[in-house]
């Protein structure tokens, strides 16, 4: 089918004509699927290098998930499993350009920006382990699925075909990583309680505390495949305002499809004041995130989220490199902001964990004849899981601005990697946001709602003054 280029989101949300759309079918041969599979082979259903590497400092991947820790209940925070593990060297500004070629450019300048920032590297842990459907749809999208570019607004990247899963685990070009990004793995169902605390130099902050609820269609083991539309709603999300008390009752409603070649995102606005509900086209793009203080777009929720087409995507290839993981220190219950925001406005470093991992690095670059705060975003895509797990953000002179890094950890109990704390550092401002589970209740993955849930109606009834 073919689009006609479309000139703005409310356009291109009443698109029904023809417009110009390539296709690209996948061509995976039969000797590339032969390094492909779950056991004894090269490679691993994501694509990911199965061995470890030579030094022996990234182990083997192997199919065995976390055993959860004695005493875990469901609906609780997940204890460390690896609460034993030892740091096995610390990486300062004095010593940062050792490491150098295993660190990123924005890591480098927050060493050369904070004189005490560290870095605790741990022993890498490759704890990424999906359950079966996730990697049997992983192998069936070889054959299955298609890169599709669309001339909507600066030309859409999306995919056709795919389920469930990465969409091309062996991608050959940075379009296709980057669908890899859009279509990992994201647990279905999940009702949290957050916050956003954008922090000033001085280690100031207002606790914004927020209500997730939210279903993810796209790895939703209930939904069969013949009934998943990628162009209809796929991700629904319903977020609302508690804290503080002149901001509570906000609620903003996000409906996403799974790939946005036809349609873009649906998005909603309650204010308590006005007692309004009303269309939202600014919750897109570099908008300011909710209750950011400027120091976030939209688009960096989760990494990365919503419509692609602002950005050339080129991969750069893997590259060994000491990030975020296994962060169940950061997401402990009694991790709270007093204690993990410093009085200089940074994240408590002793609470996080680095490990060496392999990652995917994908550069993406400004198109011309557009806007975006960030000229250039270099991001790292965990092998195993191609979540977002660091960002490097260049402003639109060329230089590094901001570093932003996902702390994630497995939920064990449902099987899905998630980012548990997300933070951004602006070194032009010296400040810092960062984006924190609440820490008075864990998620609450066994929540559901029917889709008349995630409507404006639904949120009409149930806005409160």
């Amino acid at each position: 089918m073919i689009f006609r280029h479309c000139k703005s989101l409310s356009s291109a949300l009443a698109v029904t004509g023809v417009l110009t759309a390539g296709i690209a079918f996948a061509g995976v041969s039969a000797q590339d699927k032969a390094r492909i599979g779950l056991e004894g082979t090269e490679l691993t259903p994501a694509g990911a290098i199965r061995a470890g590497n030579t030094e022996g400092t990234i182990p083997a991947w192997k199919n065995e998930p976390i055993k959860p820790p004695a005493g875990f209940t469901p609906g609780s925070f997940h204890p460390d499993p690896f609460a034993g593990d030892k740091v096995l060297f610390t990486i300062t500004a004095q010593n940062y350009q050792e490491h150098a070629d295993k660190l990123s450019a924005g890591q480098k300048q927050m060493f050369q920006t904070y004189p005490d920032f560290k870095m605790n590297i741990y022993p890498t842990r490759r704890s990424v382990v999906y359950k079966p459907f996730i990697y049997e749809a992983a192998l069936k999208n070889l054959d299955r699925s298609e890169l599709v570019h669309a001339d909507i607004n600066m030309g859409i990247v999306g995919f056709t075909g795919a389920r469930k899963s990465w969409a091309f685990p062996m991608p050959k070009n940075g379009d296709e990583a980057w669908m890899n990004q859009a279509t990992k793995p994201i647990n279905p169902w999940m009702e949290s309680w957050e916050t956003t605390l954008a922090i000033t130099s001085t280690g100031d902050y207002v606790v914004n505390r927020l209500n997730v609820q939210q279903h993810q269609k796209w790895s939703d083991p209930e939904i069969p495949d013949e009934a998943f539309d990628p162009e209809a709603p796929s991700l629904m999300y319903y977020q609302t305002l508690t804290a503080p008390p002149k901001l509570a009752g906000q609620v903003v409603l996000a409906i996403d499809p799974a790939t946005f070649t036809k349609v873009f995102r649906r998005a909603w606005a309650y204010s308590p004041g006005q007692r309004r509900v009303k269309r939202a086209p600014q919750i897109v793009y570099d908008n300011p995130l909710t209750a950011s203080d400027g120091l976030a777009t939209t688009d960096q929720k989760f990494g990365f989220n919503g419509p692609n087409d602002r950005f050339s995507y080129k991969l750069v290839g893997r590259k060994e490199m000491y990030v975020p993981y296994n962060a169940y220190k950061l997401w402990a219950k009694e991790a709270t902001p007093e204690k993990v925001i410093t009085p200089e406005g940074r994240l408590n470093q002793d609470y996080a964990r680095y490990e060496l991992h392999r990652v995917w690095v994908v550069d993406a670059t400004l198109k011309e004849g557009t806007n975006h705060d960030y000229g250039r975003r270099t991001f790292y895509l965990d092998e195993d899981s191609w979540w977002i797990t660091a960002m490097d953000g260049y402003d639109r002179r060329g230089d590094i601005w901001r570093y932003w890094e996902s702390h994630n950890v497995v939920f064990y109990d449902t099987g899905f990697f998630h980012p548990i704390t997300d933070v951004q550092y602006d070194m032009d401002a010296g400040r810092m946001i960062a984006l924190m589970f609440d820490k008075e209740k864990g998620p609450d993955f066994s929540w559901r709602a029917p889709d008349t849930y995630f409507t404006p109606a639904s949120v009409r009834r149930n806005g409160v003054r």
